[in-house]
């Protein structure tokens, strides 16, 4: 899976996708005619490995033929002719998906801009102030953003049909207001096998603190995790953690201990553990490294822990002002429905939060080996705490101090 890559991927007809980049990315070179090791005509690029995987159709057996009912959202639908999607989702990850999309519905141009969180957030409610054209769809990972946006009332309400197939959890619905939980990704412990001895790889965070106090040395700068000032995916996370954990100060001084290397970027913590510059790391996002797993078995080691396990998820909603609602809703209804979500677990990886999703990284297979232990945050006004910058400050404040770096 592509990490820190940011492009823009505009809709195409069938016969292909244009990408034209605003950031650096790894995409793999494409295939040259007659190279039977790359992808051909009838294969789709698997995001998270690289190589080439049966199209959805030939994957599932799925028929590209669209139901009665997204007939008649379609025909309402080509008038407008296009949908506009701001996402966080890189467009490597999401390619399968777009692909899909635009193979069922060649009529409605896909026009889908790869951000990050912040400039996804600011870009929306600036042309949404200024009343220029701007997204149909949002679908980020910043949930307390996407939710801030919804109580701001920039988010418009939809009754997908898909939506029965969602958890509970993944459902926000108040009066003219609905978004969706498309996705349940668990932060892990992630580590270097090799540096690693496999009889002290924790199994959850109490043995965490116990590797951190016995092997000091060993681990002395060589621990990571999110910087919670700077990023808001580790302030979300250590916000649950100390929920969960009550025991989470005495972690904190215990990476103090350790003196844990601080980021805001997956790509950079995941490329220094598989490097050995880094050997553990905390709160790692576990979807980012499941495609390392398959690429670098040999080095990569990955625990949910077994106390408790945070999972989040990319939110997505219809904005309220939508000048293509029609369109929007079947974008909507494509990353919800069964086809979509089987894509994500399956190509993607991005473990897809519908109940019946089927493929190797699914909401539903964490809560079959999880159970009681995964703890999912809920699509709901919880997360805007995130944004109470009163409480971040105290939180910093204390995990400065209890680091031993205030």
């Amino acid at each position: 899976m592509a990490l820190n890559r940011r492009r823009i991927l505009h809709g195409a007809s069938m016969g292909g996708l244009l990408l034209a980049a605003i950031g650096c990315g790894d995409d793999a070179a494409p295939a040259k005619p007659g190279d039977a090791s790359k992808p051909g005509a009838n294969t789709e690029v698997n995001s998270a490995t690289g190589k080439g995987t049966p199209t959805v159709a030939a994957f599932t057996g799925a028929p590209l033929e669209i139901k009665a009912s997204d007939k008649e959202l379609l025909e309402a639908a080509k008038p407008e002719g296009k949908v506009l999607v701001y996402s966080t989702t890189d467009s490597a990850s999401a390619k399968p998906l777009i692909a899909d999309f635009n193979a069922r519905y060649p009529e409605i141009k896909l026009d889908y801009q790869d951000l990050n969180s912040t400039d996804l957030f600011n870009k929306f409610t600036a042309e949404t102030a200024a009343g220029t054209d701007t997204a149909d769809v949002l679908w980020s990972s910043a949930m307390d953003q996407q939710m801030k946006m919804m109580q701001d009332g920039l988010g418009g309400s939809y009754q997908s049909p898909e939506a029965d197939k969602l958890p509970q959890w993944a459902k926000y619905q108040e009066p003219g207001k609905t978004a969706w939980g498309t996705t349940l990704e668990p932060f892990a412990f992630v580590y270097n096998k090799k540096l690693l001895p496999a009889d002290a790889v924790p199994k959850d965070h109490t043995a965490l603190i116990k590797l951190l106090t016995d092997k000091t040395d060993l681990l002395k700068g060589k621990v990571t995790c999110y910087d919670p000032e700077k990023s808001g995916t580790g302030y979300l996370a250590n916000s649950r953690d100390v929920t969960n954990f009550p025991a989470f100060w005495d972690l904190a001084a215990a990476l103090g201990k350790a003196d844990v290397k601080l980021y805001t970027s997956t790509g950079t913590m995941i490329e220094k553990i598989q490097s050995g510059e880094h050997i553990f790391g905390f709160n790692i996002i576990g979807s980012y490294i499941l495609p390392k797993l398959k690429t670098d078995a040999d080095t990569f080691g990955m625990v949910f822990p077994q106390d408790y396990t945070i999972g989040f998820s990319r939110v997505a909603f219809i904005a309220k002002k939508s000048k293509r609602p029609n369109s929007a809703k079947l974008f909507l209804d494509h990353l919800l429905s069964k086809r979509g979500q089987d894509i994500l677990a399956k190509q993607s990886l991005l473990y897809p939060s519908r109940t019946d999703a089927e493929g190797e990284a699914t909401a539903s297979g964490l809560q079959k080996e999880l159970g009681d232990k995964l703890k999912p945050i809920p699509v709901s006004n919880q997360v805007l705490d995130a944004l109470d910058q009163t409480k971040r400050l105290a939180f910093v404040e204390k995990w400065q101090k209890a680091l031993g770096r205030s």
